[in-house]
Parts: C-alpha cells; sequence; structure tokens
C-alpha cells in the first residue's frame, strides 16, 4: 500500500514503474490528504492506473460524536477487517488514539479488545492512515496539521505488532510528511519486556506507557495473561533502561477496578515499587465491559487514591474522562459494527 512507504521508498517504486521521480512526491502529498485516486488533478492517468492496485481503499462504517467533542470512527479496510479510531480535544491540542491490531492477544480481563481474539496486524500504512483522516477531518494539510499528539492506545498491543509500528512512527515523524514530533507521541505497552528493550535501542523518543494495573504479580495474574510472561520488575527493569537511554519519563496506566486493585494496601504496594523512579501515574477509573463484568470506581474515589499516591511521593492524576457515550472503552464501537466477527 502506498502509505506504507516513505518518500524515498515510494521515489523508488515510481521509478521501477518508469515513471520520473518527481512523480512520487505528488502522490506522496496527496495520499497524506487521503485524496481518492481520481482526484488527483496534477498526475496523469497512465500513472494512476498503474499504480491504482497499490493505493490505499478504507470505508467508514460508524462516526459517532460525543457531547463532549469526542469523535470515534470505525474504519474498514479492503479486506473486511474493521478497526477504531478516537479524536480527542483537550486545551493543549487534539489528540488522535490509533489502534495497531485488528484486536488482540493479550486477553486482558477488563478490555473490550480481546473479545475475539487477534486477527492480524495493521500495516504501518493503515494506523497511519487513522491520524490522517482526522487531520482531513478537521480540515488540516501537511503545512497547517491539525493534530497535535498520537497515543498508541487503541485495539491492540503496539509491541505485539513492533516492526510496523516502528515503521509508523518513522512515517510520523518524518519531516516531509505529518512531521509530528516524537515528544508528542505515547505509546502503551502491556510489558512486552524484550521489545521494549528493542524500543530504546530503535532511538525512539515517544514517551512508553505500561498498562500496569496491579501493584504484585499475583494481582496482576488475575487480570492480564501477560503477568504469567512477565514479573513487574523485570517490566520496572525495562523501563529503567527505557528511561536511561531517551531520558523520557515513564508513564504508568492503573485501571481502578472496584473491590480488586484500589485497596489502600494495593495503593501503597504501588507507590512502594515506583518510589525513586521518574514515573507518573495515570489513574483510570474503569470504563465498564458489560460482557467482562468488571466494575470502575467512582471519579470521587480515583481523586482520593491520586490523593494517597502524591503523599507518598509519587506523581499521580485522574485521566480525564472523554466520549463516555460513545462506547468509550476500546474496541466497544468495532464490536458493535461488527468489526470482530
Amino acid at each position: 500500500m502506498i502509505l506504507d512507504l516513505s518518500l524515498s521508498e515510494l521515489e523508488q517504486r515510481v521509478q521501477e514503474l518508469g515513471e520520473p521521480k518527481f512523480r512520487a512526491k505528488q502522490l506522496y502529498e496527496a495520499a497524506l490528504m487521503l485524496k481518492d485516486l481520481p482526484e488527483i488533478s496534477n498526475l496523469p492517468n497512465s500513472f494512476k492506473e498503474k499504480i491504482a492496485d497499490e493505493y490505499f481503499s478504507y470505508e467508514i462504517v460508524a462516526h459517532l460524536t460525543s457531547v463532549d467533542g469526542t469523535h470515534k470512527v470505525a474504519i474498514r479496510f479492503s479486506d473486511g477487517s474493521v478497526v477504531e479510531s478516537v479524536l480527542l480535544s483537550y486545551k493543549y491540542g487534539r489528540t488522535v488514539c490509533v489502534s495497531t491490531q485488528v484486536g488482540c492477544r493479550m486477553g486482558c480481563k477488563f478490555c473490550a479488545s480481546t473479545l475475539n481474539g487477534l486477527q492480524r496486524n495493521l500495516t504501518a500504512g493503515e494506523i497511519l492512515l487513522q491520524v490522517l483522516f482526522f487531520n482531513k477531518l478537521l480540515g488540516g494539510s501537511l503545512k497547517e496539521r491539525k493534530v497535535t499528539n498520537v497515543v498508541l492506545m487503541g485495539c491492540g498491543e503496539p509491541l505485539d505488532n513492533f516492526e510496523n509500528v516502528c515503521k509508523f512512527l518513522r512515517l510520523l515523524t518524518a519531516p516531509e510528511g505529518l512531521n509530528i514530533s516524537a515528544r508528542n507521541i505515547s505509546l502503551s505497552t502491556c510489558g512486552l519486556v524484550p521489545n521494549i528493550y528493542k524500543l530504546a535501542d530503535e532511538g525512539f523518543c515517544v514517551t512508553l506507557t505500561i498498562s500496569l494495573h496491579a501493584p504484585n504479580d499475583e494481582l496482576r495474574k488475575t487480570i492480564m495473561p501477560i503477568a504469567n510472561a512477565y514479573k513487574i520488575e523485570e517490566i520496572l527493569q525495562a523501563c529503567d533502561y527505557y528511561f536511561s537511554k531517551t531520558g523520557r519519563r515513564i508513564c504508568f496506566e492503573y485501571s481502578l477496578i472496584d473491590g480488586v486493585n484500589d485497596t489502600d494496601e494495593c495503593i501503597k504496594e504501588l507507590a512502594k515499587i515506583l518510589k525513586g523512579r521518574s514515573c507518573h501515574v495515570n489513574l483510570i477509573p474503569l470504563n465498564s465491559v458489560k460482557e467482562k463484568k468488571l466494575l470502575g470506581v467512582t471519579r470521587k474515589k480515583a481523586y482520593s487514591i491520586a490523593g494517597k499516591l502524591q503523599k507518598l511521593g509519587i506523581s499521580a492524576t485522574v485521566r480525564r474522562s472523554l466520549g463516555q457515550d460513545i462506547d468509550g472503552a476500546c474496541g466497544q464501537l468495532r464490536n458493535r459494527v461488527g468489526g470482530a466477527n
């Protein structure tokens, strides 16, 4: 797919097709604006015919808008696979949350993305398309980009699709493309330890976010199967390595599940294992998923827990709740429109 290629790779492909090199930039810029092939007026029809099978194809099968301005879309690709993506508006800018896989195989008990397992990985271009869609929706261009931040926190485990995700990060940060700074990108992982080290060695300075959700291995195993493969201490050591390579503070996500991981004992233990590290805890009142039968805590309790962590010397905030009225939890919209079949 054309969107999988960098400008230099596209130049090579264009020349392989017997076309002049400058056609690559024309095609590249039009593709990043998600223009349909017929509407690219500066390309000859003979060239369009040559690359028609390599151009991208997608369909928006659902587009929901929340009362708070959040947008959520379900995108169907040419093979019938459906993913979802979200646009979140904050005072500091607009953030796109992208999916990296069709489904997920991690099996976390609280997540709708895992209900029907993993169908396939997304390509770099399919991940990029999600950002491009919202940039176009907002009236943005390459010169006047409207998307300011990107988070890899949608459906799928980014580090389980390592090569495509790394390629996506290169495409997203390319100066000739959207040119989004790595410092405005966050990548969330449940803790695939070997690939945390690999990501650090790739030289990306994105914010690493660990989906922790428990302060000890025993409790974590009951809600996150990945805990059977990697201990929390191993994850923390990998985080220390990532920090040493990038200088980027680590963020730990902690979804508060009523009666499971929200006790005083859990919070004290969480503070103990994170003490002394350059990190931040993002507390999330769980978006309840009916199929999972787990309930989130009230926002009042979440703020109380944040206060307790702060008193224990841990930077902590409660994530702002957006899109509650439009299938807020990852995977819910995709499942509702039939993308998990």
